[in-house]
């Protein structure tokens, strides 16, 4: 009897026995395929960055995952990866037929691009398709997560500046990280960042810094201190014994005596000048790890 398999001219995947065997045993489609899809790489691919090619949502890509790893057949993690990290790749043909295909998308595509005021480019819609398909965003957060994008980015920037489509990407990520994936949440969300953002010019005020706007960086320490629960005035004594000791505002210093505060639980300036006693020639240096903070 011939064969019945077709043969391809294109070079081959070699699955060894053992591997075949228990894949076979398992029974699970999906972590077959993803196994081939890895053999096809050479394994130079991270798993779910598969999941553009093989057209799967993030949650079917990670149970995938997990089945290969509990088959032996991929190295274990040594901690779970980073969303940020595993962004898929999706083909041009996969986005341009997913594009053509009208619906949702299409909307979400047409209203991004009036938002920004830029014709998209194929790679720019498929950042879209990622965050939809594969973290799993409905349309409506996704066009929130944009908006906001494009409004932080005029406000430290002037008018007329939008954000990178990577830029609206790596938001995007950090939203999934924190569970903004409803208009519900969205809305919360959005609703706290603007709190902080109207008390931004008390801190640096308390840093002795004037009225200026933070940089992008300084920033980040300040959304970091303001999520640990630390006022103004708590900051600045922060600062001061920043000052005290480096003779200028370090950031890095500053936030890793906050984060040992943080940690001691003292927050108010009642608690920190009551609980923060060093011992005798103990000096007031942050541990290594809390430089690492932001």
């Amino acid at each position: 009897m011939g064969s019945v398999l077709v043969y391809s001219p294109e070079e081959g995947v070699t699955v060894s026995a053992q591997a075949l065997r228990r894949l076979l045993e398992k029974g699970d489609g999906d972590a077959a395929l993803l196994y081939l899809a890895l053999l096809r790489h050479h394994g130079t691919i991270q798993p779910r960055a598969l999941a553009g090619e093989l057209r799967w949502e993030r949650p079917r890509i990670e149970a995938a995952e997990e089945a290969l790893r509990q088959m032996g057949l991929i190295a274990p993690a040594e901690q779970p990866p980073a969303p940020a990290e595993e962004s898929p790749a999706y083909q041009r043909s996969d986005i341009l037929e997913r594009l053509e295909s009208g619906g949702e998308f299409r909307s979400l595509v047409a209203e991004v691009e009036r938002k920004l005021g830029k014709k998209l480019t194929v790679p720019d819609i498929g950042i879209l398709l990622g965050l939809q398909d594969y973290l799993g965003l409905p349309g409506d957060v996704i066009y929130l997560l944009v908006c906001h994008c494009a409004e932080r980015i005029q406000r430290r920037y002037g008018p007329g500046r939008r954000p990178a489509m990577r830029q609206i990407e790596k938001e995007g990520y950090a939203w999934a990280r924190k569970g903004i994936d409803s208009q519900r949440a969205a809305a919360a969300y959005l609703k706290q960042y603007a709190q902080r953002q109207e008390t931004i010019p008390l801190y640096m005020r308390a840093l002795g810094l004037g009225e200026r706007a933070p940089s992008p960086s300084e920033e980040k320490y300040l959304t970091a201190w303001q999520e640990m629960g630390f006022a103004p005035e708590a900051v600045a004594l922060a600062a001061d014994k920043t000052i005290l000791k480096c003779h200028e505002l370090k950031w890095p210093y500053c936030n890793g005596i906050l984060k040992r505060w943080h940690e001691a639980g003292l927050h108010t300036p009642e608690e920190i000048q009551s609980g923060d006693r060093p011992a005798p020639g103990r000096e007031d240096k942050p541990r290594e790890s809390a430089w690492k903070y932001v």
